[in-house]
């Protein structure tokens, strides 16, 4: 028999252990689960050797085995750490093995060609309700042979459904499994219809919204300035096709006399803010000011360099107000934005305060507004009712979602990456001074630049030590919120000029910065950040003007047990990796976390009792019902 053996130190390259692997009839998956199986994501291989109990991962730094040890697929928990492992061929007797695994699937096959659905999975149909998803298997029906769905219901009932049955895997923004439903009762319709009444409401305000706005007038500014094309000229890059459209749509909503309010989302570095920069142009050539509000100071100053440069051969006044000026400078830009001096302002909250009275206000760009608090939220519905809105967001809208929401909420799509882009090379692993040396040695070696996330202020500094003395030839920069005003900036400066060939930062580097040289990203203690988190700081990478591979570290703490909820978050940074991942991660993150982010806390039960894509399914619907009772209620008018 040829048995393979793997040892802590042995060098071996990933297309050398596939091939082995492969040769030994092991099944490549994207997730393992049942003996024979295996899984790659960057530098760590899942393997479920036939004999073993439980899964092993292997870690690797470069091409050397550095750890490994066995994992609980369920719980994501290791127990045992082992010097070598050996791997024996999936011949006959182990798949009598595997075949007692399936026992609980009884003779059901593993489904093909039905998109992400796996054995095990909770799926929804809409008139039978929620149930577990089993596999497929072959029945007679009127006389034929036709592969079906076998799902499993409350008190063990199974019912088959044709493969055309619209069975959807169930997403319930919630960590608690679904009850399954009892066939055969009013329980699936009860629910229903509960969700039914409480989406009727949320469509109907959605529809007030939007009638409310249809009868304000704005302004509606005039066709392109000559002015426009040549700005729009000067952009460095090839416009996208997403971007394209992106850029129509915001133009035509503000040549009209309705007050826009457009949602612009795009993944993480697709190319939002220059929609948004030809927006302001765009206003202030017609006569108006803008107000760029975004989330941080440090993006406010990024934002403020970037335009500044960009509308240097025009008369155009770009003001920064921020915290990270003094009283006076402060000053000086709130007097000039009230005199009209000032065209475009870019802030942070700061610019919502009392003090701040625009001559000629017309557009207003909100960067992230999840981001800004109750208070701040109000007084950004109170400028929609008067001046066009367009806000960005990099957390991506599922389809089934934007479909809901079409014809009540103005909403962009960029989704095309930009020329060039290339998916970040990520890595998953355990905290290793030599990986974190490599790894930064290795960018700065091809001038390049790295961001290390430490998100702990209180030991920071120890870390910036740390790696000062590992690497006493790199030049390190420390960047966090609690630093007096002029040093943050200073270092930020010296970041973006390259200068500092590290920065080691908290996490204010995840919204929107903007460095395209720097394209390698150490976050240290991933387990502690959402998902959500990790896919924004994985984006700040990977923006070089040319093809140029970045990588992404993702590392936790040597032997350390993680919750299962964290090990979900590791894995899937992991394995969603190509561009245009935010929507899966969006998707994955409405598992992991919950859907109160994305369509409030008072919704989240009835997403729980019906699943995400069927409450979206129903929203859509109760849109339509509205808007043909408001209709036959105009036409009803004399």
């Amino acid at each position: 028999m040829d048995i393979r053996h793997l040892k802590i130190g042995e060098t071996i390259r990933f297309e050398e252990l596939e091939a082995v692997l492969d040769a030994l009839r092991y099944q490549k998956k994207n997730l393992v689960e049942l003996p024979g199986e295996y899984s790659i994501r960057g530098g760590t291989v899942d393997i479920y050797p036939v004999t073993y109990r439980m899964p092993v991962r292997l870690d690797f730094r470069g091409d050397t085995l550095s750890l490994i040890r066995d994992f609980s697929p369920a719980e994501g928990r290791s127990f045992t750490s082992f010097e070598e492992i050996f791997l024996i061929p999936l011949a006959g007797q182990f798949k009598k093995k595997i075949r007692r695994l399936e026992e609980r699937f009884g003779t059901f096959e593993p489904v093909e060609g039905a998109g992400d659905l796996k054995r095990g999975d909770f799926v929804v149909h809409f008139h039978y309700g929620i149930g577990r998803f089993l596999g497929t298997k072959q029945i007679r029906l009127e006389g034929k042979k036709e592969r079906c769905y076998a799902i499993e219901y409350a008190n063990s009932e199974i019912l088959y459904l044709s493969l055309k049955e619209p069975v959807e895997r169930y997403i319930g923004g919630s960590a608690r499994e679904p009850k399954l439903t009892k066939l055969n009762t009013r329980e699936w319709e009860r629910i229903k219809q509960r969700t039914r009444t409480a989406l009727h409401k949320v469509a109907g305000e959605l529809l007030e919204i939007q009638a409310r706005r249809r009868v304000q007038q704005g302004f509606a500014f005039p066709e392109d300035h000559d002015w426009q094309k040549k700005f729009e000229a000067e952009f460095p890059f090839r416009e996208t096709r997403g971007q394209k459209r992106a850029i129509e749509e915001v133009k035509g909503d503000m040549e009209t006399s309705k007050p826009m309010d457009r949602l612009l989302c795009g993944d993480v570095g697709y190319g939002k803010t220059e929609v948004a920069m030809r927006a302001a142009f765009k206003a202030v050539t017609g006569g108006k000011q803008v107000a760029f509000l975004v989330p941080t100071t440090i993006l406010a100053e990024q934002h403020y360099i970037l335009l500044k440069d960009r509308v240097k051969t025009f008369p155009l006044t770009v003001g920064l107000l921020s915290r990270f000026q003094t009283a006076a400078a402060q000053k000086a830009v709130v007097s000039s934005v009230k005199t009209g001096a000032t065209d475009i302002v870019i802030g942070t909250h700061r610019l919502l305060s009392r003090d701040v009275e625009f001559k000629e206000l017309g557009l207003v760009i909100i960067d992230e507004e999840q981001r800004f608090g109750v208070r701040h939220k109000e007084a950004l519905k109170k400028m929609r009712s008067q001046v066009d809105v367009l806000t960005l967001t990099a957390t991506p809208i599922p389809r089934t979602l934007h479909m809901a929401l079409l014809g009540v909420r103005d909403m962009s799509v960029i989704d095309t990456p930009p020329r060039h882009r290339m998916p970040v090379r990520t890595f998953v692993m355990e905290y290793h001074e030599n990986i974190v040396k490599q790894a930064i040695e290795r960018e700065v070696e091809r001038r390049g630049q790295v961001y290390f996330v430490h998100n702990r202020v209180e030991n920071i500094e120890k870390i910036h030590e740390k790696l000062r003395n590992l690497m006493p030839g790199v030049r390190f920069g420390v960047a966090h919120g609690q630093m007096p005003v002029e040093a943050l900036e200073k270092v930020m400066m010296s970041f973006m000029k390259g200068a500092v060939d590290c920065l080691i930062s908290t996490n204010i580097i995840e919204s929107g910065i903007d460095i395209p040289n720097a394209n390698t990203l150490i976050v240290n203690r991933a387990d502690c950040f959402g998902l959500a988190d990790l896919y924004q700081l994985r984006g700040r990478v990977g923006r070089f003007k040319e093809a140029r591979q970045a990588y992404a570290y993702f590392l936790t703490p040597k032997n350390w047990v993680m919750t299962l909820d964290a090990e979900k978050r590791l894995a899937a940074i992991g394995r969603f990796v190509e561009l245009g991942s935010g929507f899966k991660i969006a998707m994955q993150d409405l598992e992991i976390r919950g859907a109160g982010n994305l369509l409030g806390h008072e919704q989240s039960g009835f997403i729980h009792a019906v699943g995400f894509d069927l409450y979206c399914k129903m929203l859509k619907r109760a849109v339509e019902e509205q808007k043909n009772r408001l209709r036959t209620e105009d036409s009803d008018k004399p």
